[in-house]
């Protein structure tokens, strides 16, 4: 019997959603539990996806009426999307920056797996995205149990139309995740599906007493892990980081800072030291070290400087304060191993305070993220620790006391 052209369209979603199905199981380590797989199967990807995506490092358009295959492959492919560039706006193909996408499926499974909804559970999503992870807490839940809040106005829009759908009974709101939703509030769980500096106050106090907060996790110094917390019923919330995740910023605590823009001024007259402490040993592949330093350095960014046009420096490693008031370099000539030249100016000694975290976390075990947690006080302070609430981590230059989103968010040199 011959397959019409409908039959055979479903023949290929079905293969390449059970080969999605196994690289995601083989990524998280364990079949996902049977509910979490019906929902799988019950709300296919592709259909939560726009027309076009970006992919690759260099963004490149990818169009289901003009590449339907290549465009049905990246919807089943575990990895991320890129669904919106430069907040909706039209960009020359060089100057594209990735604003929303879908996450890799094995990510959305373990946060659905951290996030451990029960029966009856009311839940709080912020970042609604594609639709597409609240449409599988929707499945999973039942109707009216999930509110999810979209910052963009069209995103909020199309993914509200997908999940109607799909017949799924989702409260879609448009509006800043940052102040939650109260209409609908207690929840017992709240999940983001971007990344904060700060976790803001409304999502802990909408939050019932026991009930779980997780967010993805970044500080100036690097994007990465996600945050557990358990909301202790007195305004307050504490819990463990996992060594999980990479997500876009909230758009309320992003902003755009340039070394060259923002910070250095040709005014400015540094004071130059060296140092044995590798560049790349603190903003290099040791995920493990760059995210202790974050944790120690809550108002500190960096960025790399390939070619840097100077004499005999191959690439420079900057350093600034969130407020520009501080900065450092640190040049690698490609030659010396062991000593390289460091400038800083300003109040701050920045070089010198991610020294000071670096050995912290090598006197400490080289922790990685699993080891720490974060402590949200009643006040609103961010208090990080080792192990135990009582083995507080060391903040340089600070109290420690965030009480506002750090800025940062986008940085470059130029």
């Amino acid at each position: 019997m011959e397959l019409n052209a409908a039959d055979e369209r479903a023949a290929v979603v079905s293969a390449v959603s059970a080969g999605l199905l196994g690289s995601v199981n083989e990524s998280l380590g364990a079949p996902m539990a049977p509910a979490w797989e019906a929902a799988f199967r019950g709300v296919p990807r592709h259909a939560f996806l726009p027309g076009t995506v970006w992919v690759g490092d260099d963004l490149e358009e990818c169009d289901r009426a003009t590449a339907p295959a290549e465009w049905l492959r990246h919807a089943y492919a575990d990895t991320a999307v890129v669904t919106q560039v430069n907040d909706g706006a039209t960009a020359a193909p060089e100057e594209r920056w990735a604003s929303c996408s879908a996450s890799a499926p094995s990510i959305v499974f373990r946060m659905l797996d951290l996030l451990d909804v029960r029966p009856g559970h009311r839940v709080l999503e912020i970042g609604t995205g594609t639709g597409w992870n609240a449409a599988l807490l929707a499945h999973r839940l039942g109707p009216g149990r999930v509110t999810t809040v979209e910052v963009d106005p069209e995103l909020a829009a199309n993914a509200a139309g997908r999940l109607e759908d799909a017949g799924l009974d989702v409260r879609a709101v448009q509006g800043d995740g940052a102040e939650g939703q109260e209409a609908d509030e207690p929840y017992d769980r709240v999940i983001a599906t971007c990344s904060v500096r700060a976790v803001p106050p409304a999502w802990i106090a909408q939050t019932r007493p026991g009930g779980v907060v997780l967010v993805p996790w970044e500080s100036p110094w690097f994007c990465y892990g996600l945050l557990r917390l358990t909301v202790d019923g007195y305004g307050g919330a504490s819990g463990f980081f996992s060594p999980h995740a990479a997500f876009m910023l909230m758009r309320g605590q992003r902003t755009d800072l340039r070394i060259f823009r923002d910070v250095v001024r040709d005014s400015h007259v540094p004071r130059e030291s060296s140092t044995r402490l590798r560049p790349g040993a603190v903003a290099g592949e040791d995920w493990a070290a760059q995210f202790a330093i974050g944790l120690q350095l809550p108002h500190v960014w960096r960025t790399w400087h390939e070619n840097p046009d100077v004499e005999g420096v191959d690439v420079r490693l900057w350093l600034a304060t969130t407020d520009a008031t501080s900065w450092a370099a640190v040049d690698v000539d490609g030659r010396t191993a062991d000593r390289f030249t460091v400038w800083e100016h300003g109040p701050r000694r920045l070089w010198e305070a991610v020294e000071a975290a670096y050995g912290w976390w090598c006197d400490a075990g080289r922790p990685g993220p699993e080891r720490f947690g974060l402590t949200v006080s009643p006040d609103g302070a961010h208090l990080p620790w080792l192990d135990e609430p009582d083995n507080a981590v060391p903040v340089q230059g600070g109290s420690g006391r965030r009480r506002a989103p750090c800025s940062g968010g986008v940085t470059r040199v130029a």
